[in-house]
């Protein structure tokens, strides 16, 4: 009877609290259902943005970020993230921010330009941006960034270049007037006429050189080597650099080998590569002290994307300090000014190498050692007719592998 009525008992208590909790769990259930969820505050995208501008936002080349009322992004282009411009869900870009509240405030259009901290770089590189906030409807606010660095890069440069070939072609013209002037006041001494009109003779000389050089970078920035490309034979380049500088070589009593693989064929504009192997080895004999050595040597190497031909121009000259290595393909830089300026150097002749190099599908390197000398490689993807023609006797002038005869006084 007792133990009967204990679990009577029990099973009332534990109905009561089933229950009591099923109670619980409805009233729970019906809060979370009435509470606003995040989706539900935040609409979708395409219902938020007007018809069509999510499709125009997707095509448009600058970078684009959509901001509503509260200041959460609700679209934003892939380059907008790349430039960091947005970061977890929010404009990153503090002035950018400001200007689009007061445009949300009293509608009107901002510009502006502004200098970023470049990502991931650690250091004091700039992003030069320009930043352009417009209303988009009544609440939303459309900012698009333009990425301006490149174009200020290219602006420098042409700055540069500009004042560069004005200080270089003012330096003769200017030693060609007072030399004329001198020469006039002489015009009764014969002796330092004869003197003036030599040192007048160098200036042009100088003077032309320049202005070939400019034609010649000019002409390999803007034309395109592979329309009138050919398979054009090392040894041929080679004999025609020795050639090119054998009066200088013989001044200086340095003797010019070459050496290398023999039949080498690069695929390209033969008149480009000519000036650029040139432009090496004048530079090797022109920056060697008397009575040292120029070697030339060409050979095959396999490359990622097929085999390369290298051309290496050696000297033993003075050698390249390790802190200008990196800045000697720039054009008019010179390490020593004073010694470019006694060899008749314009710090054009790399720069027209590096563009050839590259303008080819290859590259130039350099490796120098002060006070040991210099080695120049040029690298060139090989011509597909080389290997087929190994075997046939060549046309051109004497193989490169037979050393060219001391040049001696």
């Amino acid at each position: 009877m007792d133990v009967n009525a204990a679990v009577a008992a029990v099973a009332a208590i534990a109905g009561v609290c089933t229950g009591v909790i099923a109670m619980l769990a409805f009233r729970w259930s019906e809060r979370d259902q009435a509470r606003p969820t995040r989706s539900s505050m935040r609409p979708d995208i395409n219902a938020v943005l007007p018809p069509g501008v999510d499709t125009v936002l997707s095509v448009l080349r600058s970078s684009a970020v959509v901001l509503d009322e509260g200041d959460a992004v609700v679209k934003a282009s892939s380059a907008a993230y790349a430039l960091g411009l947005v970061r977890g869900g929010k404009l990153a870009v503090e002035p950018m921010l400001h200007m689009a509240r007061d445009t949300r405030r009293d509608g009107e259009i901002r510009q502006v330009e502004l200098d970023l901290p470049r990502r991931g770089t650690g250091r004091g590189e700039a992003l030069a941006v320009s930043a352009r906030v417009a209303p988009l409807g009544s609440r939303l606010v459309l900012l698009l960034v333009e990425d301006l660095t490149e174009a200020r890069r290219i602006e420098a440069v042409r700055r540069d270049f500009v004042a560069n070939v004005s200080h270089e072609l003012k330096t003769p013209v200017g030693a060609l007037s007072l030399l004329s002037e001198a020469v006039m006041d002489a015009s009764d001494d014969p002796e330092a006429v004869t003197r003036f009109a030599g040192r007048m003779q160098i200036e042009a000389t100088r003077l032309t050189n320049l202005v070939q050089e400019l034609i010649d970078l000019s002409r390999v920035q803007n034309d395109d080597p592979l329309e009138d490309a050919e398979p054009v034979a090392v040894d041929t380049l080679v004999a025609e650099a020795i050639d090119r500088c054998r009066h200088t070589a013989q001044s200086k009593h340095i003797t010019m080998a070459a050496g290398g693989t023999v039949d080498l064929r690069v695929w390209g504009n033969r008149s480009q590569l000519a000036a650029a192997l040139g432009n090496l080895v004048e530079n090797a004999v022109n920056y060697s002290p008397a009575r040292t050595r120029v070697g030339i040597a060409g050979r095959r190497v396999t490359g990622p994307g097929g085999d390369l031909i290298e051309i290496a121009v050696t000297d033993q000259g003075i050698g390249i300090p390790e802190k200008d290595r990196e800045r000697i393909f720039e054009r008019f830089y010179r390490v020593d000014p004073a010694r470019s300026r006694a060899t008749g150097g314009t710090g054009l002749g790399l720069a027209i190498v590096k563009h050839v190099a590259a303008s080819h599908g290859g590259e130039v390197t350099v490796w120098s050692s002060e006070g040991q000398g210099s080695t120049f490689t040029l690298r060139l993807p090989e011509a597909a007719a080389a290997r087929t023609t190994v075997l046939e006797p060549d046309p051109e002038p004497e193989p490169a592998t037979t050393p060219a005869p001391e040049v001696l006084p």
